[in-house]
């Protein structure tokens, strides 16, 4: 299979789909691989170093569009992107398409066979190629966060774990998935007051096993999270449904209600956002100003740290696409259930429920476009 891997075009997005490590598999393993040329120089792979490993270095995204038999990126194709993608081509990368119609309408009118990394499973019901970029979003949000309740950059001016005799910052986490987990493990490691609420009760439980008295646990009710927004300095949003659009769970109300200078950080935003008063902003300009809180909003907050977040989004994807590029789409996904489930649109096709009930869409089951009994 010929393979293409165009740079990055997203607003400071320095991650690169194959690092030439996994090039090399994929060229040990008899497939060719094209790389735009300076898609890893931002994270200090010169072209020289894909060429090493068995790679062409190709001028132009249009070219690589234009000969790949599967696209790999990292993050969702913008539209001069899926414009190019040709009937038939495989596109394995993000795509979070429930908050996103244009792009959904895009992908569907270019005929293109489209896996979101963001709704692969694995045996446990886990997303093992989110949750790399989560664990990475969940520790980012926390010295965001810091960072912004600082006063010139509009916050209260707080410092989140305190001094002697001056109290810390109070933390609140909503959701205790991947994300979330690791937001609170950094806001304790900095000695904040740290809240997790959730609706997962065995969740909890497990929460609380694995952090002690450090981390208070709450149940997720309307009211639970408003009594503990409304008193936080910081709060995080990390709610996901899988594929579907972030319920709206802390209002405009509730962020009125706090104290001027807070702050609320958005992990859910690429699906949407998880805050009634969230909007998606860029690393060129992360924050704005709602209601008298400070909003970071970032849509590709693991870009910042590149490097780190190549290695190890590359480590959880690479099975995956050796598996495509052995197989071919159909036989991969035929023979897997789990890389099925991250199957969002083929040929036309809506085959990932969530994304279709978002938009009113008709669906397809993916075991329906498959030929395949299910």
């Amino acid at each position: 299979m010929l393979v293409g891997v165009p740079k990055e075009v997203k607003n400071h997005e320095y991650r690169v789909g194959m690092t030439p490590t996994s090039v090399r598999e994929l060229v040990h393993n008899g497939h060719q691989v094209m790389v735009e040329s300076r898609a890893g120089a931002g994270i200090g792979f010169d072209d020289h170093h894909y060429q090493e490993v068995g790679a062409s270095i190709i001028g132009t995204a249009q070219e690589i569009f234009a000969k790949a038999d599967m696209i790999v990126k990292v993050k969702e194709p913008l539209p001069a992107e899926y414009a190019m993608l040709k009937e038939g081509q495989i596109l394995f990368t993000y795509l979070h398409l429930a908050p996103d119609l244009e792009q959904t309408e895009g992908l569907v009118k270019s005929g293109a066979i489209c896996i979101a990394y963001e709704t692969v499973t694995d045996r446990r019901g886990r997303l093992p190629l989110l949750g790399p970029m989560s664990e990475v979003a969940g520790r980012m949000s926390i010295q965001a966060g810091a960072h912004c309740l600082e006063k010139e950059q509009g916050g209260s001016g707080m410092l989140l774990g305190g001094v002697p005799g001056v109290p810390a910052a109070k933390v609140v986490v909503i959701g205790g998935g991947v994300a979330g987990t690791n937001a609170a493990r950094m806001a304790m490691g900095l000695e904040a007051h740290v809240t997790v609420i959730d609706r997962n009760i065995e969740r909890l439980y497990e929460l609380d096993m694995q952090f002690g008295p450090m981390l208070n646990t709450i149940y997720s009710t309307v009211d639970a999270i408003e009594q503990r927004v409304v008193d936080a300095d910081l709060v995080i949003g990390s709610v996901l449904i899988p594929g579907a659009a972030a319920p709206k769970l802390v209002t405009r109300d509730m962020v009125k209600a706090m104290r001027p200078g807070s702050v609320l950080v958005d992990i859910a935003i690429d699906q949407g956002g998880c805050f009634e008063t969230s909007r998606p902003t860029t690393h060129d300009h992360p924050t704005y100003v709602e209601e008298g809180c400070v909003h970071y909003c970032v849509t590709n907050m693991p870009g910042a740290v590149a490097r780190t977040s190549t290695f190890a989004l590359n480590n959880a994807t690479l099975p995956f696409t050796l598996a495509l590029a052995n197989k071919g789409s159909r036989q991969a996904l035929a023979e897997d259930p789990h890389l099925r489930q991250g199957l969002n649109v083929a040929e036309g096709k809506i085959t990932y429920k969530a994304v279709a009930d978002a938009h009113g869409m008709a669906f397809t089951p993916p075991e329906e476009y498959l030929g395949i009994s299910y």
